[in-house]
């Protein structure tokens, strides 16, 4: 019995041959491995550090393609070592090898899948951190409630792929829930993966604030920035800024100071609010807050591709029906789907656990493909 599953498994196995042919051309492995030698020959030089904003640059570009290599001969051991446990289960016949030899296949299609989707980003921010600011929209308790679910979602999702969150804002519900949470995610390729996420997210369920049981509709929205050097450079008018202070508060009683420390920065001409409470000191937390802000017009400028700030009037969608980018449905059947790219899925409870690198993929594939036009019918 255990010698068919090994023949199934190694039928699989050479599926994958090809795919990580097309990661080794994809990523010019030789040349990234030259780029390697010439870096670290500059990191010998003895004025290497004279220069520490070039210097922190190599460095970082020379980490990057590290990782990139790294991830390749990782997958390329990965096959190999299946590949010899395959040939030592069948000449055993052990079915214990068999089930270890099924469990590393799983892992090694995942492994292989999200080397292809990191392949995709080619964006000039991709590789950057991420700022990610949710904010609950038309549903009342409801919403704030599917904005802690969403919160949870992103969170886990991060530390499933070894990123690490810092909060640095956060509003809690009237009743129960989230009015508004912004954190950071720190890591290789943050922005460039979580940007997909950018948009309105709608919630279909029979709410548990709903006294009569009633199936209740509600939308969060989800705003993702990638963190910009300090070098990048947007004029703000002083004029154009409302600047709020109020007192930290956090999920549970935390980050709680009894002096308003915590600011909120509102630009008037395109209504773009950010704010921070992660530092003590209130000067802290406005050069976040403005650093947030920065890279939001910078982002806005960049897309309409504007020549001064004063043409940008923002994307701003409200927060509600006919906006969203991807449906939640619980109620009465389960789905999960994106209205941009058709991705769907029946496992609502998997994709709120984290479980979103399929609608990753899909709208990296979506964007290199050209945004083809699908408007996806929703009868909901």
């Amino acid at each position: 019995m255990a010698l068919i599953e090994f023949d199934n498994y190694k039928t699989q196995l050479m599926t994958y041959k090809t795919p990580l042919e097309e990661i080794r051309a994809s990523l010019d492995l030789e040349g990234k491995q030259q780029r390697i030698i010439e870096m670290e020959r500059q990191m010998e030089e003895p004025t290497f550090w004279d220069d520490p904003e070039k210097s922190a640059k190599i460095m970082k570009d020379l980490n990057s393609l590290k990782s990139a290599v790294g991830r390749y001969n990782s997958l390329k051991t990965q096959y190999e070592d299946i590949e010899t446990l395959i040939e030592m289960g069948r000449e055993e016949d052990d079915e214990e090898l068999a089930a270890e030899a099924g469990e590393a296949l799983e892992t090694f299609a995942q492994d292989i899948e999200n080397m292809r989707t990191s392949l995709l980003l080619s964006g000039e921010y991709d590789a950057n951190n991420a700022t990610v600011a949710l904010s609950a929209g038309t549903g009342g308790t409801e919403a704030m409630d599917f904005n802690e679910m969403l919160y949870r979602m992103y969170t886990r999702w991060c530390e499933k792929h070894g990123f690490t969150v810092k909060l640095l804002d956060y509003q809690e519900g009237d009743e129960a829930g989230i009015k508004g949470v912004t954190f950071s995610v720190i890591g290789e390729n943050a922005y460039g993966l979580l940007k997909s996420e950018a948009g309105v997210h709608r919630l279909v369920r029979i709410s548990p604030f709903n006294a009569q049981g009633k199936r209740q509709t509600s939308f969060c929205s989800c705003d993702v920035m990638p963190e910009l050097d300090n070098n990048i450079e947007i004029e703000i008018d002083p004029s154009d800024l409302k600047i709020d202070t109020y007192r930290s508060s956090g999920a549970g009683g935390q980050h709680i100071n009894k002096t308003s420390s915590a600011v909120r920065i509102t630009h008037i001409p395109t209504g773009i609010v950010c704010a921070c409470q992660e530092e003590r000191s209130q000067f802290q937390n406005k050069d976040k807050a403005m650093a947030m802000l920065k890279a939001k017009l910078y982002m806005l400028q960049q897309q309409a591709h504007a020549e001064k700030l004063s043409d940008i009037r923002g994307d701003v969608k409200e927060i509600a029906w006919g906006s969203q980018i991807r449906n939640y449905v619980l109620q009465p059947y389960t789905m999960v789907k994106d209205v941009r790219t058709g991705e769907e899925t029946g496992n609502a409870q998997a994709v709120l656990d984290g479980d979103i690198d399929q609608f990753i993929s899909a709208y990296l594939k979506w964007v290199q493909l050209g945004k083809p036009d699908r408007r996806v019918a929703d009868n909901d």
